[in-house]
Formats: C-alpha cells, sequence, structure tokens
C-alpha cells in the first residue's frame, strides 16, 4: 500500500495506470487523488500526473526479493515467448498469409487462428491462476482473458479492439502490470521474430 493512499485510491490509481485513463466518476477516491496530485482530468477522464505515474510505480513493485517477486518474475520469464505468440495470432487475426486484410469471410482461417487463440490460452491461464494466489492483484486476469476468449465468436472485436475489454487489451495490461511487479523494463525484451 502506498502511504497516506486507502486500499481504493490504490487500486484505482492502479487501473488507471494500466488504461492509460479512465472515464471520471467523480467519486470521493477520484477527489482524493486529484486533490493528492496523481490524477488530473482530461476532459470528462482520469489520467495520470507525473506524481501519480511515480507513486504508482512505488506501490506497484513487488518487495525485491521476496516469495511475490520470486513468483512474478518466474511467470514473466515463461511469459515473454507466449507473448511473441499472442503477437503472431493478433497479426494472423487482421492479416492473412499473403498481406491482404483478413475480411472474416473465410471461417475456417478464421477458426485456425481462434484455434491457436485456445491452446496459447490453455497454457498462460494456469500460470495467471498460480500468481494470483501469490500476488492476489493478478487474480482477476486469467477470467478476464477468457471472458473475452469466450465473446469473439461471436463479436470479432474481442480479439484486439481497444474499446472493450479484448483478449489483447486485457493481455497488454498484464502485461503491463507484470513488468511494474517485477521492475522490468518492456525495452529489454527481445524482439518478436
Amino acid at each position: 500500500m502506498t502511504p497516506g493512499l486507502s486500499d481504493k485510491a490504490n487500486g484505482l490509481l492502479h487501473e488507471v495506470r494500466l488504461r492509460g485513463f479512465l472515464p471520471a466518476e467523480n467519486s470521493a477516491t477520484e477527489g482524493e487523488l486529484i486533490e493528492a496530485g496523481l490524477l488530473t482530468l482530461r476532459g470528462s477522464n482520469l489520467a495520470l500526473t507525473a506524481s501519480g505515474r511515480e507513486r504508482h510505480a512505488i506501490w506497484a513493485r513487488l518487495p525485491e526479493g521476496s516469495a511475490q517477486e520470486a513468483a512474478a518474475r518466474q511467470v514473466y520469464e515463461r511469459f515473454v515467448p507466449l507473448n511473441t505468440e499472442l503477437l503472431k495470432i493478433c497479426t494472423a487475426w487482421q492479416l492473412r498469409d499473403d498481406g491482404s486484410v483478413n475480411d472474416h469471410a473465410d471461417r475456417a482461417y478464421d477458426f485456425r487462428v481462434l484455434e491457436q487463440l485456445d491452446k496459447l490460452h490453455e497454457r498462460v491461464a494456469p500460470l495467471l491462476h498460480r500468481l494470483g494466489e501469490s500476488v492476489p492483484r493478478f487474480s482477476g486476469y486469467a477470467t478476464r482473458l477468457a471472458d473475452a476468449l469466450d465473446r469473439i465468436a461471436t463479436d470479432r472485436q474481442w480479439m484486439a479492439s481497444p474499446r472493450c475489454d479484448s483478449y489483447h487489451t486485457v493481455w497488454m495490461q498484464m502485461h503491463e502490470d507484470l513488468l511494474e511487479a517485477i521492475g522490468a523494463d518492456r525495452a529489454d525484451e527481445p524482439e518478436p521474430g
């Protein structure tokens, strides 16, 4: 917990950090964070200030050498190659092998891409469940990913749209959360190949 902030305020700060912004609801918690100079209003949305980003980084970083950090680091090491797979799957969902835009008219092609996503999900979900047992803030990711996966069949936006909690959106939030938790930098990751 960040000194001086409630658990609810730290949770909201974390959500704004991972999502980039959130629609303001004029809650007492938002007021607490705005008054502390950690959030600001940009139009009708909440956004982190520079102080908010710094304070969040302190809160989000798991204690070095702790069992929680070790669990997150172990998941992260297994996650990096899975991330490369997800990027390839998302590319295949948007572009066919010949480079043309996937208009989703070929159901067999889309089915093959979704099969790859199902197989990837089967490998990442257990990692996230275990991590959620050690670090509670990670406990919701597997459920959110499963929910997005279930919705893709009836609404294609649930694969990669930034306008909903699509599979890709939740995955990127989880990725960012892992980086914050272990103090790693995305720039240090190997290039997807």
